[in-house]
């Protein structure tokens, strides 16, 4: 080998050195030291050099066959539609119909007020509108009355010429008549009022019946007999419904990295904690436009949409979903793990300076070459085969990629081709 021969030229001018002045042990110090520091140095050149010939590597041939291209985004699962029950009236509650869990239809009684003030004031009610219609109705006769008189005026009037009754007398009853149509006006008004308090007394006789608006199920229940409520300012809310428990919405967060690829009518699978060992089916029904910051990280809302017909998914489960979002088939596969190879530093290429240059550090590699390795297209990437034991550098483009295995759209590379992913490192 080049690297023994160096030794022994080294040795051999080491041996033919002049010795020093002198006499004695003295005379062969120096020539015996360099003779000393040129054998270590072989024995640690040479170690290192048995050790790299230990070096093995691990590879997975290139194939052919499908890539599927996922999304992975979290998110909870949400009824279709949610439903908070309240009261528009403060009181005290009666009865409560139904529990949690309880399967409602629309129109069902969920609780009851005591609507004892409110009857009596329904009471007071009719007996204002009573009064009102009563006063109306004698209004009414006033004008009547009125009426007579002024036309029994107007006829003396006539007869006589315009002597009687007097001009003034005229003029009052004139005046009588249009007070009292007046009178009626405002007793008729007073009538639609009462009638107007009344319906809304009615209206909230009516409203201290709660029902359920939709069909679906209870979720929540926040109220017991006895117990008053207060709808001062704001409804309180005393169920909360779902609607169909069967048909379901997954909320899930798509990074911004990936918004870009999900579309609306994609399939996906999710799975939840409760289920590890099974998987359910959705489909992407909407991928909203609006953005929400958590932590630095942007995040877009996408709805799936999931069947539930045994009701074994409940609100409020954490899911992870799987949206596919490309499918490729028969295209040309490399291991992912071939794209993350970098070869040991010890593989560089040998240069044949002797012992000074295996002791020195070889110079860095120039900007260009790097260029020349990795190519200028961010899809460029480069692979390591072996040929005749050693590895050799192959340029490929690469498309799309999951967590396995990555599309080669072009390159000298087929299927079959070993690639080398990993080094096995073995000592002997």
């Amino acid at each position: 080998m080049d690297m023994k021969k160096d030794l022994k030229s080294a040795a051999a001018i080491i041996m033919t050195a002049r010795p020093l002045k002198g006499s004695g042990f003295k005379r062969y110090l120096l020539p015996g030291c360099l003779l000393i520091a040129v054998v270590i140095i072989a024995f640690i050149i040479m170690g290192s050099v048995g050790k790299s010939k230990e070096i093995q590597y691990k590879t997975e041939q290139v194939r052919r066959g499908d890539l599927v291209v996922i999304v992975t985004a979290t998110g909870t699962l949400q009824p279709t539609n949610k439903v908070d029950v309240g009261s528009e009236l403060s009181g005290t509650i009666k009865k409560v119909a139904v529990d949690y869990n309880s399967k409602v239809t629309a129109g069902q009684v969920l609780a009851v007020l005591d609507t004892a003030k409110l009857e009596a004031t329904i009471a007071q009610s009719r007996a204002a509108l009573e009064s009102a219609k009563a006063k109306a109705q004698q209004a009414k006769a006033t004008v009547t009355e009125t009426l007579a008189k002024m036309e029994q005026y107007q006829k003396v009037w006539n007869l006589s010429g315009g002597k009687v009754p007097s001009q003034t007398e005229m003029d009052a009853a004139k005046a009588s008549l249009e007070r009292a149509k007046a009178d009626a006006a405002n007793n008729a008004a007073a009538v639609s009022q009462a009638e107007a308090a009344l319906k809304a007394n009615l209206t909230d006789l009516s409203k201290s019946v709660i029902k359920s608006p939709i069909n679906g199920i209870v979720l929540a229940r926040s109220i017991e007999p006895g117990q008053t409520v207060a709808a001062s300012f704001t409804a309180p809310v005393l169920f909360t419904l779902a609607e169909d428990l069967t048909k379901m919405d997954l909320h899930v967060n798509v990074d911004e990295a990936d918004i870009g690829r999900v579309l609306e009518g994609q399939s996906a699978t999710f799975s939840v904690a409760a289920y590890p060992n099974r998987t359910f089916d959705a489909l992407i029904s909407q991928a909203r436009y609006g953005s929400s910051t958590t932590s630095g990280v942007v995040t877009y809302e996408t709805v799936l949409k999931v069947e539930n017909a045994d009701l074994s998914l409940r609100p409020g489960m954490t899911a992870t979903a799987d949206i596919t979002v490309r499918k490729l088939e028969n295209v040309i596969l490399i291991p992912g793990a071939a794209l993350r190879f970098s070869p040991p530093v010890t593989q560089g290429k040998k240069t044949s300076t002797g012992l000074v240059g295996a002791l020195l550090p070889s110079p860095p590699k120039s900007d260009g070459a790097k260029r020349d390795a990795t190519g200028d297209s961010k899809n460029t990437k480069q692979v390591w085969v072996l040929k005749n034991g050693q590895l050799t550098p192959v340029s490929v483009i690469v498309g799309a990629s999951n967590s396995g295995a990555t599309e080669v759209i072009s390159g000298d590379i087929q299927p079959g081709t070993p690639v080398v992913t990993d080094t096995i490192t073995g000592g002997k």
